[in-house]
């Protein structure tokens, strides 16, 4: 082979970048999903419950990632971590924060004390880590510190067929999925260690605002079950759902040991949190993840810093570090009014953001802006962020193929990738609305479950 013609040779991007755009095949089998989803269950129930509540939750097919975005994936969730282990960065993102967020609960904390980091706390379980991908490009677009779906991920790759030979290598293996389980089990035993707590976990608490009410409901039941069949006790409850008795927070005649904190109430301010807020700051139950992760990972203003080279340098951010982040995190700042004018002039290549927004409400592209809403960005807390278009992933259609968006979800802890999955939609935003679209695994050479292993 010539120089000039290895040189015409495709990269690993543009080959995986290709088949999100030439391969059709199917590989969820639906009957499969079906059965593993009444098994997951241990009673009948689960899999109509799916196609009633969310029958787009799952794709039918794939989203292929080469091997670098994945790896570039890992070493930003690092580098945010190297961050956010800093006093510095700390001080000021608490400082910007309710109260509430400078309360640290833990080993050696005292009531009220405020957050530092000497003494060990929990960190908060299931961080969801969002990028776009187009051509390479891969920009992080915001952090969760209550992303849903990883259960359901771990059910979908289940569910996982070859159309070919070639596919066979890339479909998550069996072990990668116990793995995957065996993990997230071992971290909320992992943040009741670090709450300080003798003796063993035993009974955890699962909750959202009308959590039978939630399009992801059945996530919490898979959960449940994961858990029993680790010989913990588990419950699916509302925040206004429990007692206070004999200094502990219970649930019926269960004593709740920590709570799995799915609320969107990130500070705990509404009334019906109340109950929940006292017992967490009384250190009667251990909540994971806590005001104090929400103000220091996912407050929007926090990409604010972390694509900014001189707010970086100031804080002494490591120079390897702040490429890490400047080179995967989209130019963001926070919506100022004395800089309408410029920011307007530039909306086109810009996405809006509320500071404390969650499941895309209230975002906008700045094309799609009208001047009514540009004033109600204006009057309430904003972020401007530089746009990055997502990815494409063709599927088949009834005519013709069909486009649909996609981004990448990395479930991470404790500085760690556990999962990475893709999500599949039309319209502005995720919606779990399309047709075709939901969860879709990634394939990669990458062992997409463990890519910080390659």
């Amino acid at each position: 082979m010539t120089t000039e013609s290895a040189n015409r040779q495709p990269s690993d991007a543009q080959q995986f970048e290709a088949l999100n755009h030439e391969c059709f095949c199917f590989s969820l089998d639906r009957e499969a999903l079906a059965g593993a989803l009444e098994s997951e269950l241990g009673q009948p129930g689960l899999s109509a419950l799916v196609r009633e509540r969310c029958p787009y939750v799952f794709a039918a097919q794939p989203v292929f990632v080469a091997p670098q975005p994945l790896r570039q994936i890992a070493q930003v969730v690092r580098a945010v971590e190297a961050v956010v282990a800093m006093p510095a960065y700390r001080d000021r993102a608490l400082a910007e924060a309710p109260a509430i967020a400078r309360t640290r609960t833990g080993a050696g904390a005292s009531v009220g004390v405020s957050a530092g980091i000497g003494a060990s706390a929990p960190r908060g379980v299931f961080f969801g880590y969002d990028f776009h991908l187009n051509h390479g490009r891969l920009g992080l677009i915001e952090i969760n510190t209550n992303a849903g779906g990883a259960m359901l991920n771990a059910l979908l790759a289940r569910a996982q067929r070859a159309c070919c030979e070639a596919m066979a290598g890339l479909l998550p293996t069996p072990a990668s999925i116990l793995a995957f389980e065996q993990r997230v089990v071992d971290m909320f035993r992992e943040e009741w260690r670090l709450a300080g707590r003798e003796g063993p976990l035993a009974t955890i608490a699962i909750i959202d605002e009308h959590p039978e009410q939630q399009y992801l409901y059945p996530e919490f039941l898979l959960f449940t079950h994961l858990f029993l069949r680790h010989g913990l006790r588990a419950v699916i409850a509302g925040p206004g759902d429990f007692e206070w008795r004999e200094g502990r927070l219970w649930h019926g005649e269960r004593a709740i040991d920590l709570i799995y904190n799915r609320l969107t109430d990130f500070y705990l301010e509404q009334p019906a949190s109340a109950l929940v807020r006292e017992a967490w700051l009384q250190q009667a139950v251990v909540l994971t993840p806590d005001p104090r992760a929400h103000a220091l990972y996912a407050d929007k203003r926090r990409l604010a810093i972390f694509s900014d080279r001189a707010q970086l340098q100031a804080l002494g951010v490591p120079e390897p570090v702040q490429q890490v982040l400047l080179d995967s995190v989209p130019l963001t700042e926070t919506v100022d009014a004395a800089h309408a004018d410029r920011l307007w002039a530039a909306r086109r290549g810009l996405f809006f953001k509320p500071v404390a927004g969650y499941g895309s409400r209230a975002a906008y592209r700045g094309d799609k802006l009208t001047r009514r809403v540009w004033d109600e960005i204006l009057a309430g807390d904003y972020v401007a962020q530089a746009l990055v278009v997502p990815g494409e992933r063709l599927i088949e259609g009834q005519d013709a193929p069909v486009p649909l968006k996609f981004d990448l979800r990395a479930y991470a802890y404790a500085g760690d990738v556990q999962w990475v999955a893709a999500r599949l939609y039309q319209g502005q935003t995720t919606n779990f609305r399309t047709p075709g679209g939901g969860f879709a695994p990634v394939y990669s050479t990458v062992d997409a479950a463990a890519p910080t292993a390659a």
